[in-house]
């Protein structure tokens, strides 16, 4: 199923397809650098299958992203919904992974940009957070571009990884609904 549609990409939900290409992209080192580490094909199965219930249930999921002139498969963006999980939900999140064979091409700016406007448009919310670990700084201009602001006294280490943990320590940018 289409979700959003931009000038170069389509986001929409996961097939059986994607498997294969989100597994392969998601096992170079650059990509899974500042993530705990690669996903099996396992664990790439349940994440599509969660991610497309996610939409089902909400209205919001973290989206394949396939070029449109091409068919290809560059990653996921989207938006997620967290209950109780960290220390400032309840809350929606908005985040994007995508091969290095598409880095530097505005894809994650593209993407995420369809995303904000679907979220503030036509879900209605009225804040969308962004969170990564302080040195992943591709990740940061990405939000500032969006026109997210960092939120310093937000910072926290993220509950899914252990304390000390190199990654633990998050950096936390908030956007609110634009006024009109």
């Amino acid at each position: 199923m289409d979700v959003l549609r931009t000038e170069r990409l389509l986001l929409r939900t996961w097939r059986e397809c994607d498997a294969a290409p989100f597994h392969a992209l998601d096992q170079d080192p650059q990509v899974h650098e500042f993530l705990p580490g690669p996903m099996s094909v396992g664990q790439v199965q349940r994440f599509m299958q969660a991610h497309n219930a996610m939409q089902r249930d909400t209205g919001m999921c973290y989206l394949a992203i396939e070029v449109a002139h091409s068919g290809e498969l560059a990653g996921f963006v989207g938006l997620k919904r967290h209950a109780d999980t960290l220390p400032f939900a309840p809350c929606t999140d908005i985040g994007w992974r995508l091969g290095t064979a598409h880095w530097g091409q505005g894809y994650a700016i593209e993407g995420a940009a369809a995303c904000l406007r679907h979220g503030f448009e036509v879900l209605g919310l009225h804040e969308i957070v962004s969170f990564t670990v302080p040195g992943n700084l591709r990740s940061r201009r990405v939000m500032e571009r969006l026109g997210m602001r960092r939120d310093p006294d937000g910072d926290f280490d993220h509950p899914a990884l252990a304390p000390g943990h190199r990654l633990a320590r998050h950096v936390l940018y908030r956007l609110a609904r634009p006024a009109g």
